[in-house]
């Protein structure tokens, strides 16, 4: 403390401001105010000086800078440290309420800068925020939808020159959440009804739950307030999706069999017989992984988008066709030419087959063409369901049905039989494991 002037206490003025300073060798010096309790000036080597209050707080010392010389008059100081006393008679902490003010003007700067990024929020900046907080609870199909639906086009297609369109949701990308009113959306719902119908109606369901996530969300529920998405204009212009029944009769089994046995590519043509047979939904078999395969015990396990996974037995004729597959790689269905290693777009071999066949009945038409067909050798309800992974339909199924493996086969091998036997297709299992052929 040697090197601190001695506090003096004078009567302030103009010329004794200007001519104190801090003596060489000194950290700083004070100068206090004999009219004014706690007021002083403080100097410093470096040659500034400033106003300052001093004063005892809940029987603890306190100093506080008022200001640069400059920039206060004497006058000015002496009313701000007179006002300082007061806060401090009255039982205030002046520190304290200036962290508090200093607190409150950075909470209204917050809040402003918020309003404003609420402001300028745009749907597809929410929606990006939405996809990656949801994507753990979906499976990559949903997923994959929610990408396509606001992609904006321009990419390369796999299997064609073209460029890819933009998706449903696209044109909604760069408005704003604030300007999404029922208007726009029956707007978007008008443009993209007339040109596709399907894809418009997914994306406005895509849309609604969005916007019903953005309600309950704390960044987005007070720019979504309700949901513009659910209004009945919108629903009347996107119409209601037609029936869809296509399925394989019976009396065309020889004929699209003969079809798919003559696929060039084997995996392609175990691929199409496999969905019939089993009626599992076609990005489920995409996945299936060798060791998913239980050819021992003839059963294979299918990721399921419902239960997660679910074991459905493995019949003898498609246990044969499965089993003489090419093992590239780990996937039962393997794709030399995919990044995946699997079958992606199975599509333009069932297109093949339809033009070949004169039978319009789409990948998942397949799935129903194998409920359809169970009713000839009446399976009953429930067996074909579980097969499929169809959730329980009523309460004795959900909290009551047990069914073994070997029950499912028993069923299992009597439609695959029924099914050959119609298509014409002689198979003996007990010999099949020896080395026979399928001959159709």
């Amino acid at each position: 403390m040697a090197n601190i002037v001695k506090a003096e206490k004078v009567k302030l003025t103009a010329g004794r401001i200007a001519a104190f300073g801090c003596p060489k060798g000194k950290t700083r010096a004070y100068l206090w105010c004999d009219e004014v309790k706690g007021l002083g000036i403080l100097a410093t080597p470096a040659g500034s000086k400033s106003y300052i209050f001093q004063a005892k707080v809940k029987g603890q010392s306190m100093r506080k800078t008022i200001g640069s010389v400059g920039a206060w008059s004497i006058a000015d100081a002496q009313k701000e440290a007179r006002h300082l006393q007061t806060l401090i008679d009255q039982g205030h902490d002046p520190r304290q309420l200036d962290a508090e003010q200093e607190a409150a003007k950075e909470a209204k700067v917050a809040a402003k800068r918020e309003q404003k990024a609420r402001e300028t929020m745009t749907v597809g900046t929410a929606w990006a925020e939405y996809i990656a907080a949801r994507k753990p609870f979906w499976g990559a199909h949903h997923y994959a939808d929610h990408e396509e639906v606001m992609q904006p086009g321009g990419r390369q297609r796999t299997r064609s020159h073209k460029l890819t369109g933009p998706g449903a949701l696209a044109s909604l990308v760069t408005v704003r959440l604030v300007d999404l009113t029922p208007e726009r959306v029956t707007e978007w719902a008008k443009v993209e009804g007339e040109k596709r119908p399907g894809r418009a109606r997914l994306a406005s369901r895509l849309l609604t739950v969005f916007l019903t996530w953005c309600t309950e969300h704390p960044t987005y529920r007070e720019i979504v307030t309700r949901n513009p998405a659910k209004n009945k204009a919108a629903r009347e212009l996107l119409g209601k999706p037609k029936k869809i029944d296509d399925t394989l009769q019976r009396e065309q089994l020889p004929t699209w069999f003969a079809a798919v046995k003559q696929l060039g590519n084997p995996v392609l043509s175990a691929y199409l017989q496999t969905l019939l047979l089993t009626g599992a939904r076609p990005n489920e078999l995409t996945g299936l992984r060798w060791e998913d395969m239980d050819f021992q015990w003839g059963s294979m396990t299918i990721r399921d988008k419902i239960e997660g996974l679910r074991v459905i037995p493995l019949p003898p004729y498609l246990a044969h066709l499965l089993a003489a597959l090419p093992r590239r790689n780990e996937w039962v269905f393997s794709s030399p030419g995919a990044a995946c290693g699997h079958l992606t777009d199975p599509h333009p071999a069932n297109y093949r087959i339809c033009a070949a066949t004169g039978m319009n009945v789409s990948l998942y038409g397949l799935r129903r063409s194998f409920a359809s067909l169970c009713e000839w050798i009446e399976m009953p309800t429930g067996i074909s369901a579980q097969i499929q992974g169809h959730k329980p339909s009523g309460v004795r199924e959900k909290h009551y049905i047990r069914r073994p493996l070997d029950l499912l086969r028993m069923w299992h091998v009597k439609i695959e039989a029924w099914i050959l036997e119609q298509a014409g297709i002689e198979f003996v299992p007990a010999k099949a494991k020896a080395g026979l052929r399928v001959v159709a």
